[in-house]
């Protein structure tokens, strides 16, 4: 008998920089991947963001300001597109899974806003490897980068930071994390997402905590999981 996660969305952008609220979004990829990790369908967009793209966003995803604005395609389209997409997914009940998740929905959730979409409502359920990698093996030494996750997990990765590498290799991580803890992870995909919510909470509690041991007495995580509103 299969197991849901045979079929996963998988969803990532890249940006024009960190700051959920204020980055746009410049590239993104919506597929879905099949129980072997193969693509079985894709979706791509490239935007112009409408504002200047800044050299060291440039230098993770390739893409310059020139090329955004000759090559792509506005803004409010590409995010009116990408949110769609998402929705008819999600209504489908397919998981879908993003590394870091609370960073590709806030940056979807605020550029809907700013654009005039109608955000996604409690999105769910989103798969979360970072997430979930944090929980199951908490004291595993090294940064939980997608690409040290995809290392440790014997998952292929090129072409990082293009958003269709890093989504797809993004669902092949969070598989090989179901099969090597499925005692752990026996649950569904709705229970699954529940259980994230709390452990996002709880690792930016720790984190929070340990920061400001080491002397940042005014450091604040937050643990808003997925949408950071």
């Amino acid at each position: 008998m299969g197991h849901w996660s045979d079929t996963l969305v998988v969803f990532d952008t890249e940006t024009t920089g960190l700051d959920t609220r204020h980055a746009r979004i410049v590239t993104a990829y919506v597929g879905v991947i099949g129980s072997q990790g193969e693509t079985v369908e894709a979706h791509s967009w490239l935007a112009d963001p409408g504002v200047v793209i800044p050299d060291q966003a440039t230098a993770v995803h390739g893409i310059t300001t020139e090329v955004a604005q000759r090559d792509g395609r506005p803004a409010g389209e590409v995010v009116n597109e990408i949110r769609s997409a998402l929705e008819v997914y999600l209504a489908q009940g397919l998981p879908i899974v993003a590394y870091n998740a609370s960073y590709d929905f806030s940056i979807l959730h605020h550029e809907s806003v700013r654009h005039g979409c109608e955000p996604l409502i409690d999105p769910r359920p989103i798969i979360d490897p970072l997430v979930i990698d944090r929980k199951v093996d908490t004291y595993r030494k090294g940064k939980r980068t997608l690409q040290m996750a995809a290392a440790h997990y014997l998952v292929r990765l090129e072409d990082s930071h293009t958003a269709d590498a890093d989504a797809i290799a993004a669902g092949r991580v969070a598989q090989a994390i179901l099969r090597a803890h499925d005692a752990q992870l026996e649950g569904d995909a709705q229970w699954l997402h529940d259980q994230q919510v709390i452990w996002s909470r709880e690792w930016a509690e720790n984190y929070q905590s340990f920061r400001r041991n080491q002397g940042d007495a005014g450091f604040v995580a937050t643990g808003a999981w997925p949408v950071k509103a």
